[in-house]
């Protein structure tokens, strides 16, 4: 795991070193154990290195092919990197490293760029080619792994975060209008864009690809998509489950491989809890790492959210050295600077737990094992999925789904949100061209069946809401040099997951499907729907306690409606409501007071929007005003 920067010259001048080394100086955070650089006429390379496979010198970067040919920058792990090192060599390749870059250098050059289909891994490289005059940028399958590219000038500049591209002479941050009203819509963003005007994110399982010399345009295709509309009608529950368990465990001892310690995050739930009953089988013996809250004064349904006591059990059934935290109302102001300045790319979720677990874990192992990916390739938000399940026809399901997923600003509530300036800068209807443009870009999908509606749903939010969570488990992670490993996302399990059918992976779709729609409709709510993931359930049971593998879906969440309606309010208010906020010139004044007010007086929940918007005026503090 490593950060990567670079810049290339599409002027056909030559980089300046001068330029590129402080790129990679503002990535040291994601590689404290080495640096290297290398410029090559147009092209300049920036490496920052977190050794976790092959600790030696041998495993430095920028890393070359025998012959100087090849320059490779990689960030990542590629899993099965042994079963292609043994094949590269049987075919010819001299390997001077154990590592897995170098099999990256192998597998360009006996097959061409296109040997990425073949890496189970997460990873993000690029990789130029001094015979052919050609550099490629790389991201893996399910975008664990970020790569931000902006073209400044006759320059192209690419990096694992912004801040790279940000410390380049030509970098510069200004605020991407359409962007922000996108992700005040969806609390994420769907395409390329990001908040910084001229900042894209290479979207995952692409391969984008520029020639310096024939006027620098930066070709992309796309080598791999989530699909989930094929899936095996004749497969059982007996062999779902057998094949679920089996897969799981090749994924989870896969992801073992490491010459550092790993750990494992430990909720009280299933996914988590999994991953240790497996790993720590493999293990001498596995660190876990648990942060619970402060509940007192929560209310009612917040009051469930400390899951510190489930985590201490599972670690003593499994024999791990057990480490937890307990976040308190006064960590979102002290964590909130450093939380925005890591994310960049503002995305889901109220996330300084995350960033408190990352730093938790990093004072013990280098690389730690996260639960992300079971609940959307396994239909783990159910009540979402039962929300459009009968809205058969293109049409009905469309608008069905956009209204559920407008988290934080609906349609209607834009114009009284924003500031004019930003209205005029962006498209009013871009969130929702955005979101049905990504539906209608893919003829496979299907409206007719509920089958084929929960299937458009997990594509859907397996391509965005998944993809937003692991770029803040990445951010998040590496922000204390931690490496996170997610194993759900395993090539292998992955495409299982797609395969098996939707009335196995739901305990109630063959009910659901039966009701009638009033009531069906009375039924709906978070507790009766709550029946997700049963395959994964039925395949794990023997691995954790009956009540883990029962146990109701819990997000990692702070008691945060409890807690900004009195500890943190005054933090909250003197954030956002201050003469000085910077976020105004682009927010209502009064619209944030109203959903303040709101809030404050108990109408209604805005945790989320309030998160948002202290992120937001947070961001502008960090970006623009620096």
């Amino acid at each position: 795991m490593c950060g990567i920067a670079g810049a290339v010259r599409l002027d056909g001048g030559s980089v300046d070193p001068r330029e590129v080394k402080p790129m990679g100086d503002a990535l040291a955070h994601r590689g404290p154990d080495g640096e290297g650089l290398h410029v090559d006429g147009p092209v300049g390379l920036a490496h920052r290195r977190l050794a976790i496979i092959d600790l030696s010198d041998a495993g430095r970067q920028p890393m070359f092919s025998a012959d100087g040919r090849v320059a490779l920058v990689y960030n990542g792990e590629v899993y099965n990197f042994r079963e292609l090192r043994q094949e590269y060599a049987r075919r010819g390749y001299a390997f001077r490293s154990r590592t897995d870059t170098e099999v990256l250098i192998a597998g360009y050059l006996l097959d061409g760029i296109d040997f990425v289909r073949r890496c189970n891994g997460m990873f993000a490289f690029a990789l130029w080619d001094a015979r052919t005059r050609r550099l490629f940028l790389v991201r893996d399958r399910y975008g664990v792994k970020p790569l931000y590219f902006a073209r400044r000038g006759g320059t192209l500049l690419f990096g694992s975060e912004v801040r790279a591209l940000l410390a380049h002479p030509q970098g510069r941050a200004r605020l991407n209008a359409g962007a922000l009203v996108e992700y005040f819509t969806f609390q994420n963003l769907l395409g390329e864009h990001t908040l910084f005007e001229g900042v894209s994110l290479l979207s995952p399982g692409t391969i984008a690809w520029v020639d310096p010399d024939d006027g620098g345009a930066l070709h992309r295709r796309r080598y791999w998509d989530f699909d989930f509309t094929r899936p095996d009608d004749a497969l059982t529950a007996r062999d779902a489950e057998a094949q679920t368990l089996a897969a799981f465990t090749r994924a989870v001892e896969r992801q073992m491989v490491s010459d550092v310690p790993v750990g494992s995050y430990l909720s009280g739930g299933i996914d988590s809890g999994s991953i240790t009953a497996v790993a720590s089988q493999g293990a001498a013996r596995l660190s876990t790492f648990t942060c619970g809250f402060q509940t007192e004064g929560a209310d009612a349904a917040e009051a469930g959210y400390d899951e510190r006591a489930a985590a201490a059990e599972l670690a003593a059934r499994f024999g791990t050295e057990h480490f937890e935290q307990v976040i308190a109302p006064a960590d979102l102001a002290a964590t909130l600077p450093a939380v925005v300045r890591h994310l960049e790319d503002l995305r889901v979720g109220m996330s300084y737990p995350n960033y408190l677990a990352a730093r938790l874990a990093s004072r013990s192992v280098s690389v730690c094992l996260s639960g992300a990916g079971g609940d959307e390739l396994f239909g783990g938000y159910p009540w979402r999925y039962y929300k459009v399940f009968r809205a058969r026809g293109r049409e009905r399901f469309l608008d069905g789904y956009y209204a559920y997923w407008q988290r934080l600003v609906k349609d209607g509530d834009r114009a009284a949100f924003f500031q004019p300036a930003v209205l005029r800068a962006a498209d009013p209807d871009a969130p929702r061209h955005a979101f049905r443009g990504m539906f209608l870009d893919n003829p496979a999908l299907g409206y007719d069946t509920p089958e084929e509606l929960v299937g458009n749903a997990l594509w859907f939010e397996s391509k965005t809401f998944l993809h937003g969570l692991l770029l803040v488990g990445d951010r998040l992670a590496m922000a204390h040099s931690l490496e996170e490993r997610v194993p759900f996302l395993d090539d292998d399990l992955v495409a299982l997951a797609q395969s098996i059918p939707a009335r196995l992976k739901l305990g109630n779709f063959e009910r659901f499907r039966e009701l009638p729609d009033n009531e069906a409709r009375r039924l709906l709510g978070y507790v009766e729907a709550d029946d997700g993931k049963q395959v994964l359930r039925d395949a794990v049971a023997h691995l954790v306690p009956r009540a883990t593998a029962e146990r109701r879906k819990q997000g990692f969440s702070a008691p945060e409606a409890s807690w900004t309606r009195g500890p943190n309010r005054a933090f909250v208010e003197r954030m956002l409501l201050s003469p000085d906020t910077v976020s105004a010139e682009w927010i209502r004044p009064e619209a944030v007071r109203e959903v303040v007010r709101r809030h404050m007086d108990g109408r209604e929940n805005h945790r989320l929007l309030l998160w948002s918007l202290l992120s937001f005026e947070e961001w502008c503090r960090a970006f623009l005003n620096a």
